[in-house]
């Protein structure tokens, strides 16, 4: 299993690389050198082990990536989770958006969209991304928050364009067993009031977020905490006597019940989802990327807005528009709804033009939907037509804005 560790915990102590003392007598034999070579290399590795647990105590924490000098190229680089759930959720999102993702192969690691031709999608790891952005490599990204976090660090080269892209939902939480010296313990302070920890006995935490799990513990006040890396299975850490609690990523919380842990209050360090990130070096320096940006946060935000949306289309008889806008905006649940719309509904006799009724037009999110329909049919609505609502295009991108005024653009 290789590690990958922090800048400032890549160097092991100097002693682990001397010798070990040979257990037998020295022998010219190969297969005895080659052990021997084995058992230095254990001890290398365990102590690289061993400097990989962090303490809160003495502050240490991985050191921000530097950011690269941007490499003239005219392609526009946007990275996508290469496999699992937010691979597949990243690319139906932006297919909703109509920019439709097209791999030849699906072994490759470059894909094209059509609709943005100065654009390569480049399959990643969500980590070797968010890595990417900061060296250059990579202009825009889409990930969760709880991996840009965790990898980016806060480095201000990372700007998030659109910070809710409604899939991935999940959050980072400290989990601790329901049973033994945790069965009364409920919370964070709780948690860190129990005595039994201390300089010489901390609480151990196994968690793979080795910067915002000492950085949470740190904005606590709790310093008697150790950190120790782990990839998977985190929930059997504590059932193995190797951690008193784990730190890691929830989503419906079925796997912690089913291993005998709970979440506690105040333990949630960040509530996470898909956010769409760029590189702000590329953003400011590179030729086409802000226009990219641009057009793909404009139909972001058009599909985001739609989605849950329904237009609701009833007739209604009144005497004037106003009339029927009063009866319509008295309804409880269509208060506060985009809408309506009001235009007469011209009818003939006898050869002459007249209204007979209005038209009305509302939009209605999906779960105001139905109780909305009673209501209208209740106050006279007739023939009420209902049709989901694909893109709503402002008169400007809100997010464009924000992101203009990052960029002090």
């Amino acid at each position: 299993m290789s590690l990958l560790l922090p800048s400032n915990l890549q160097q092991c102590p100097s002693s682990s690389l001397s010798p070990s003392p040979p257990l037998l007598s020295p022998s010219p034999s190969t297969a005895f050198s080659v052990v021997g070579t084995r058992r230095r290399c254990l001890r290398l590795v365990t102590s690289c082990v061993s400097s990989v647990q962090i303490s809160v105590a003495n502050g240490s924490a991985p050191a921000p990536v530097p950011g690269a000098v941007i490499v003239e190229r005219e392609q526009i680089r946007l990275g996508l989770p290469s496999k699992g759930r937010m691979a597949a959720d990243a690319i139906d999102l932006l297919k909703d958006c109509q920019l439709f993702v097209k791999q030849v192969n699906p072994r490759q690691y470059v894909a094209q969209i059509p609709q943005l031709p100065n654009t390569e999608v480049w399959f990643q790891r969500p980590k070797d991304i968010v890595r990417k952005l900061l060296s250059g490599d990579l202009d825009l990204g889409i990930v969760g928050l709880d991996t840009l976090s965790e990898y980016g660090q806060e480095n201000e080269d990372l700007i998030i364009v659109h910070e809710a892209l409604n899939f991935g939902d999940c959050h980072l939480s400290i989990a601790i067993p329901n049973y033994g010296i945790f069965e009364n313990i409920n919370s964070l302070k709780e948690l860190a009031q129990m005595p039994q920890w201390n300089e010489q006995r901390p609480l151990r935490v196994a968690t793979g977020f080795t910067y915002l799990g000492p950085k949470f513990m740190q904005e606590n006040g709790i310093h008697h905490v150790t950190f120790s890396t782990a990839d998977g299975a985190l929930e059997a850490a504590p059932a193995m006597g190797i951690a008193d609690a784990i730190l890691d990523l929830v989503s419906s919380g079925t796997t912690l019940k089913e291993n005998n842990l709970k979440e506690i209050e105040g333990g949630v360090v960040l509530e996470s989802q898909g956010v769409l990130v760029a590189s702000r070096r590329a953003l400011t320096e590179r030729k086409g990327a802000l226009n990219t940006v641009h057009e793909i946060l404009e139909r972001l935000e058009a599909h985001l807005k739609a989605d849950g949306q329904f237009t609701v289309v009833a007739n209604m008889r009144g005497n004037s528009a106003d009339e029927v806008a009063e009866c319509v905006l008295n309804q409880l649940s269509m208060s506060g709804l985009q809408g309506p719309t009001i235009s007469p509904v011209y009818c003939t006799e006898e050869g002459k033009a007249f209204v007979d009724y209005y038209a009305i037009v509302i939009c209605v999110p999906k779960k105001a939907l139905y109780a909305s329909v009673k209501q209208l049919r209740a106050v006279g609505g007739s023939g009420v037509l209902v049709s989901p609502v694909t893109y709503i295009f402002d008169e400007d991108t809100p997010r464009w804005g924000q992101l203009l005024r990052n960029l002090k653009l």
